[in-house]
């Protein structure tokens, strides 16, 4: 939310709870209690506060989860100035050096990044939770916005939670009710995965059932967004998955779910693909129409730094109108995996065989619109060109490339350097529109709806082909030769399969969701495996890459929290 962005400088409360005697002989002229905190204006804070989560990340801990979800699936080198360089990304990218404690992997400013993240969901959830316990106690003729508030927050707590186990698997759960007491008797492993996705799914539920359809500010969620979260949630639930990660059954009376919610969401009229795939990585078309939920970001709103995309930070270019830090770099795979054949579709068995050449392949124009390339215009201008004199770091490293999507323009209003890095006030997306499509293909392909599956990947490469626009040099000339084509049959279920997955790869690449998707199809193995085998040979920097499975699908549990929880708290497998 704009107008919500603009409060998180955050009310602070103050307890005093102690004094020494010989230094203060002051009586406290009064205690903040329950009543007081309980009135609708301190209510609102607190609301407030457990928006405020999402928009306080940090470029080593960010809420577009780039390190967790393109590092860890080969759509993405970490860059920067070598392995050294936040080195638990290092970590993350090649897998044989993740450890339970990686607080020496990093210099103490940065600290353990593993736990970091954990830490910070769980402060998203305790703020969720004290929220919605004081809403309890007031009635709804004191405040008559309690149950719409009450949905925001359980759909806030229910995004924490989901990010919290598709990072981790095995955490604790619990909700408003619990007290500090029931919280340290909680365990990671009380709940199975199933019963964990039941209580995510739950708030969800609950905030679809009890959102308006409309809200007046931007990053409020609406029935329809708290719709597509229970849809993803479903989906993710839906591959039902033995110990060592291996998916044993899907469950269809999920899918049917996931089908009829993206309907509903399709038939609200809220949402569609813009015209331009570009335009979802705009700031002047942010909160459009493809836009289903977004963290609202914010510059010179009267607080310090304002509510700028530290997601982002890591990830801009070394030229001079940037000057840090050149991270999270498009894979020479990631690169290849655009490329079409003759027929402007994909090349599913043979892409990787040869690096991509643009004067002699033909590409899907989601390339330009995703990754820099030497010699081309960064960001749609034509007058600035990305070298890799100027522009790269550790080209002998990392390759030449940078990811677009999360940059923006020097030139752009929105854009703010607090040195040495920059940012900007872009929104960051959490969930567009064609992903809540393809979760809808997804399914149908599952249910043998093959030709419904189609249409919707038809639509979405149709949308693709048309987004060539902007992709033109200072002449006038295309910057690729661009050709995308649409399926004219599915023959079967595993070719079905194989355009859908590849659809949602160039669809959301850099967009920090690619691993997450390997591991709910239960291939995350099979396919870093894959790519380490091609890789190692172009980086050597991956020689000691090794995915483990059974293991390496989760993160460990943080051994601070574990210590922290005398040893309730159960280590992730393998590690």
């Amino acid at each position: 939310m704009k107008k919500i962005s603009i409060l998180i400088s955050m009310f602070s409360i103050l307890a005093i709870l102690a004094g020494c005697k010989d230094y203060l002989d002051v009586k406290p002229q009064g205690i903040v209690g329950d009543a007081e905190l309980s009135t609708p204006e301190n209510i609102d804070g607190f609301i407030i506060a457990a928006y405020a989560q999402l928009a306080n990340d940090h470029y080593t801990v960010p809420n577009l989860l780039w390190p967790y979800g393109d590092l860890r699936a080969g759509d993405s080198y970490k860059g920067g100035d070598g392995p050294a360089d936040i080195s638990t990304f290092h970590a993350f990218e090649i897998f044989s050096t993740i450890q339970p404690d990686m607080s020496a992997y990093a210099p103490s400013v940065l600290g353990d990044i593993n736990n970091k993240k954990w830490e910070r969901q769980f402060v998203g959830i305790s703020r969720a939770n004290l929220a919605l316990a004081r809403l309890k106690n007031i009635s709804i003729q004191e405040y008559p916005l309690k149950t719409k508030r009450e949905a925001e927050l359980k759909f806030l707590r229910g995004h924490y939670f989901f990010d919290l186990k598709i990072l981790y698997n095995r955490i604790p759960w619990f909700d408003e009710d619990a007290s500090a007491a029931d919280i340290e008797a909680t365990s990671n492993v009380k709940y199975t995965s199933t019963e964990l996705w039941d209580k995510i799914a739950s708030d969800f539920r609950f905030a679809s059932e009890n959102l308006p359809e409309s809200q007046a500010d931007k990053g409020r969620p609406n029935k329809y967004t708290a719709k597509a979260y229970l849809a993803k949630v479903l989906l993710y639930q839906a591959y039902e998955q033995d110990d060592n990660y291996n998916v044993t059954n899907i469950n269809t009376s999920k899918l049917q779910e996931v089908v009829s919610l993206v309907d509903e969401v399709i038939a609200s009229g809220k949402f569609r693909l813009e015209d331009d795939f570009g335009n979802n990585f705009l700031p002047d078309f942010e909160n459009g129409p493809e836009s289903v939920w977004a963290i609202q970001r914010s510059h010179n709103d009267g607080t310090l730094t304002g509510n700028l995309d530290f997601s982002a930070m890591l990830s801009g270019p070394m030229s001079n109108e940037y000057g840090c830090c050149w991270f999270h770099i498009p894979s020479q795979n990631m690169a290849n995996a655009f490329k079409t054949d003759a027929t402007g579709l994909p090349l599913f068995d043979t892409y990787n065989n040869s690096d991509l050449d643009l004067t002699t392949n033909t590409v899907d124009p989601r390339l330009s619109h995703t990754i820099a390339m030497p010699g081309q215009p960064w960001k749609y201008e034509p007058k600035l060109i990305y070298t890799i004199k100027d522009w790269t770091r550790r080209p002998d490293i990392y390759g030449n490339f940078s990811s677009l999507k999360e940059n923006v323009s020097p030139n752009c209003e929105c854009f703010e350097r607090i040195a040495p890095f920059m940012s900007s006030s872009k929104n960051t997306i959490l969930i567009r529109y064609s992903d809540v499509l393809l979760w809808k293909a997804e399914a149908e392909i599952e249910l043998n709806n093959l030709e419904d599956a189609r249409t919707i990947i038809n639509d979405i490469r149709q949308r693709a082909a048309n987004s060539t626009t902007r992709l033109y040099d200072s002449l006038g000339n295309a910057l690729a030769n661009y050709h995308v084509g649409l399926y004219t049959s599915f023959p079967d279920k595993d070719f079905a399969r194989k355009a859908l997955r590849w659809e949602r790869r160039v669809e959301l690449a850099e967009e920090g969701i690619r691993f997450f998707d390997l591991v709910r199809w239960g291939i995350a193995k099979e396919t870093m495996d894959q790519y380490f085998n091609s890789e190692k040979s172009k980086r050597t920097y991956l020689v000691d890459a090794n995915f483990v499975k059974g293991k390496n699908e989760y993160l460990p549990i943080p051994q601070q929290q574990i210590i922290l929880s005398k040893g309730l708290y159960k280590q992730n497998k393998g590690y």
